[in-house]
């Protein structure tokens, strides 16, 4: 891009003026910030242009998905256009400080967890392969919240990421789409076709706002995040109301309309928290494939062939409209008849899923839908009317098989369903989870479409994980076995060479002390808690959830403080508790598990007989950037949900890419990480996928055998009431009651002793320093197979069918193999 300083800070210094009107020594941070935003935001404009143009006649791939979050921009991209030190370097001879300019960019609000994060990774190995492969989601104004603690509690306040602005983006307002809302659905004859026109509805103006993709030396393939914000289609206040005084009334329209993209996962307990939700999920398919229509019309390819130019991928059951949509768009715009439409959008469109919690497996109330998606809702029904006349055909007398995969029973309608109905391949996110969506979950639907399902296991881009968030780790690596690693992750098994190498060891374990006293300072910074890099960091940050079972961890805790109360030799190493994530506004139980988790750590914090052996840390507002400052400096890597419950798990592969030691049961990923690493780099507990999912099909669990068995066990449980947290009173009875009233859905008296010895032994472990960075780097070396890059490969190979254009990332630099070879 640049190919010297002097020609970068010309370039730079010319941007400013022009851009902001003012010369360097006026500009403010965020000016400063703004204009290399822009600088490398107009080359990348230029390769996009080449890209569009180069690749008019490739398969398109557009994925759809609620969450897209893709964390801070400008440090990756400098990365990844490897001019991060051209740039630092240019801008102190202008007196400007390049740290300072990446701490004015804030974390897009545009997602919450591992699923907004999985689609950015998605994202950018796509980019890097070479895929034209495009984001379709939406831009939220105020994301999901910005999470403070007061008190202890959870507050939510809004993430208001875009009151300066987003210099990344482009509002391309001229390629708006038009979104329609309830109204009526008048049928007529044309030319003994009947034909539908949807009348009498409410307009809302969806307007795209795109994101460029760039990926790590690859300029060549500029892809596309496109966001949507909904705006009302008249975009005058109405002046008559206002002049009548009535005010409200003239700004309601608007507010309404703005309301569609304000926020990420509102409150939908009520009914209009779930029409909202609804058309949020339509809102962002319709102006998606109404955008995508109308580029695929401009390349004069037959309507016929459009799934063979056009993938669209769902991610999770947010999307799943695109399904009836796609038809409907088929059928009323373009004219065709019904089986060459489903034809169509069967063979364009797949599904992943995420998860087997019921609650994540969207219902509308059947009235809800109808009203607000008249004509969606009439293409739902046909949908499941004609399958169910296909699998009475097929399975004659089978009724519990066709109740079973009805699309529309109990007065709702069942996005799951619909989902496997209408796409072409429906794909797990870990083995494990495959299998359980084969047989448990979607069992049915696997004897009637077993050809459509497969496993993708998740990945990890592991050039913003590792390169970009570890650059000290990164340099060690590259020293040891040369830079291939970057565009071929797998090439991180040549470090298994130096597992034996003293002076390597000893390298590796300077860098994990270096991040970890990184982290400590921005602990000291945020919150003036003092914790001791020589400790263990010992670190659960993730989305908030009984199923998480960050209350397993909190139980541990307790019981280790209860040990140094009693006898303060008990722990050898000092240990530091680390949390991190968000509970769901409306999730009281969630919500009190932080507020536990504070607690403790304000007991255990200011008790001197303690605080030097035990430290807990809650983080506030967990987000990307937070992450790349974490996931170096852990040594633990708590991945402690209950078997079967976990899809995958992400966060799991970014601990383990940086060299932490997972402590987990087997569910989701893990399991494949275990295999990875082998069961002495990895330490597994607890109950398995199956005996949870029996415990669950046929009973035979009782909590309360658990509790009365276990005196230690007992007393961490009875600690939740009994005083022991002073100021708390009947605030965490809600969390007792759910263990031993309620039977403890999740087993976390079950694995209580089993996770304790796990523990025991991963801190025998550590205690033999040797040893434990041996293990550490194994999971370095055997995390490349949990590279996105592998993943999307495998979707492109199996699912979208579609080549990518990028080759030398399959090619390994042979120079180092030869070095490593001679050591």
């Amino acid at each position: 891009m640049f190919d010297d300083k002097e020609k970068f800070k010309l370039a730079y210094l010319t941007k400013i003026s022009e851009t902001e009107g003012i010369t360097l020594d006026e500009g403010s941070l965020w000016d400063k910030y703004k204009t290399l935003v822009l600088l490398l935001k107009e080359n990348m404009s230029f390769n996009r242009a080449l890209t569009k143009k180069s690749t008019m006649y490739t398969k398109q791939v557009y994925y759809f998905s609620m969450e897209f979050l893709i964390g801070r921009l400008l440090h990756y991209y400098l990365v990844n256009m490897e001019i991060e030190e051209l740039v630092r370097e240019g801008l102190a001879e202008l007196h400007i400080n390049l740290d300072d300019l990446l701490q004015q960019e804030v974390d897009p609000g545009l997602g919450n967890g591992g699923l907004g994060r999985l689609a950015a990774c998605f994202l950018d190995s796509m980019a890097f392969l070479g895929i034209s492969g495009h984001g379709n989601g939406m831009r939220y104004k105020y994301g999901l919240f910005e999470q403070k603690i007061r008190n202890g509690f959870q507050t939510e306040v809004a993430d208001n990421w875009l009151k300066n602005g987003y210099p990344w983006e482009i509002p391309r307002t001229e390629k708006s789409i038009v979104v329609k809302f309830k109204g009526t659905i008048r049928a007529e004859s044309v030319q003994d076709k009947l034909m539908f026109y949807h009348e009498h509805y409410e307009p809302v103006l969806a307007v795209p706002y795109d994101i460029p993709i760039m990926s790590y030396d690859n300029p060549s393939n500029i892809n596309n995040l496109r966001l949507w914000s909904a705006e009302p289609v008249a975009n005058e206040l109405d002046f008559d109301s206002f002049n009548r005084g009535e005010f409200d009334q003239a700004v309601s329209l608007r507010s309404e309309v703005e309301a569609i993209s304000y926020i990420l996962y509102p409150d939908d307990n009520g009914r209009s928290g779930k029409e909202l939700r609804l058309k949020q999920e339509y809102f962002f398919v319709a102006a998606g494939l109404g955008s995508i229509m109308r580029s695929f019309k401009k390349r004069n390819i037959s309507l016929g062939d459009f799934s063979k130019w056009v993938a669209v991928h769902i991610n999770d059951t947010h999307p799943v409209l695109c399904i009836p949509e796609l038809m409907r768009i088929l059928i009323d715009e373009e004219g065709l008849g019904w089986d060459q439409a489903w034809n169509i959008t069967v063979n364009t469109i797949s599904f992943t899923n995420h998860t087997i919690m019921p609650e994540a497996l969207e219902k509308w109330p059947v009235d809800l839908f109808k009203n607000l998606l008249p004509r969606i809702y009439m293409i739902v029904e046909e949908i499941d009317r004609r399958f169910k006349e296909r699998l009475a055909r097929r399975f004659l007398d089978d009724w519990e098989l066709i109740h079973n995969t009805q699309i529309i029973k109990d007065g709702q309608v069942q996005m799951a369903n619909l989902a496997v109905i209408g796409s072409s391949s429906v794909n797990g996110v870990a083995a494990l989870h495959t299998e359980i969506l084969k047989h448990q979950v979607f069992k049915d639907y696997y004897r009637v479409f077993s050809y459509k399902f497969n496993n993708k296991t998740n990945g990890i881009n592991h050039r913003r994980f590792l390169l970009a968030a570890n650059p000290a780790l990164s340099e060690l690596i590259t020293e040891a076995i040369g830079p291939a690693w970057k565009k071929n992750a797998e090439e991180l098994e040549n470090l298994l060479f130096y597992k034996d190498n003293s002076s390597f060891i000893e390298k590796l374990a300077k860098v994990k002390y270096l991040n970890k006293c990184q982290l400590a300072k921005h602990v000291k910074e945020s919150q003036g808690l003092e914790i001791d890099p020589l400790s263990i960091f010992d670190v659960q940050v993730k989305r908030i959830h009984a199923y998480k079972r960050q209350l397993l961890n909190i139980l541990k805790v307790m019981h280790l403080y209860n040990q140094v109360k009693n006898d303060p030799q008990s722990v050898r190493d000092p240990q530091t508790f680390i949390f991190g994530g968000k509970a769901a506004p409306g999730y009281h139980y969630a919500k009190t598990i932080i507020k536990l988790i504070n607690t403790l750590a304000n007991k255990i914090n200011k008790d001197p007989e303690v605080k030097q052996k035990l430290k807990v840390v809650f983080l506030e507002n967990f987000n990307v950037s937070l992450g790349e400052l974490i996931y170096p400096a852990a040594d633990i890597s708590e991945q402690i949900s209950t078997a079967s419950k976990e899809a995958s798990g992400t966060g799991n592969m970014k601990f383990m890419v940086n060299g932490a030691v997972t402590i987990g049961t087997l569910d989701g990923a893990n399991v494949e990480i275990k295999e990875a690493v082998g069961e002495e780099n990895i330490f597994i507990f607890g109950l398995t996928a199956e005996e949870v999912l029996r415990y669950s099909r046929e009973g035979g669990y009782k909590s309360l055998d658990q509790y009365y068995s276990n005196q230690s066990l007992r007393l961490c449980v009875d600690q939740l009431v009994n005083g022991f947290f002073e100021t708390a009173g009947e605030e965490f009875r809600v969390i007792f009651d759910s263990l031993l009233l309620y039977n403890d859905d999740y087993f976390v008296l079950k694995d209580f002793n089993a996770y304790l010895e796990a523990y025991q032994k991963l801190q025998d472990s550590y205690a033999q320093q040797d040893i434990w960075h041996r293990t550490s780097l194994v999971n370095i070396a055997k995390a490349g197979i949990f590279s996105s890059d592998r993943s999307i490969k495998e979707y492109a190979n199996q699912i979208w069918k579609t080549n990518f254009r990028r080759f030398d990332s399959h090619f390994p630099d042979k120079r180092f193999k030869n070095k490593l070879g001679t050591k």
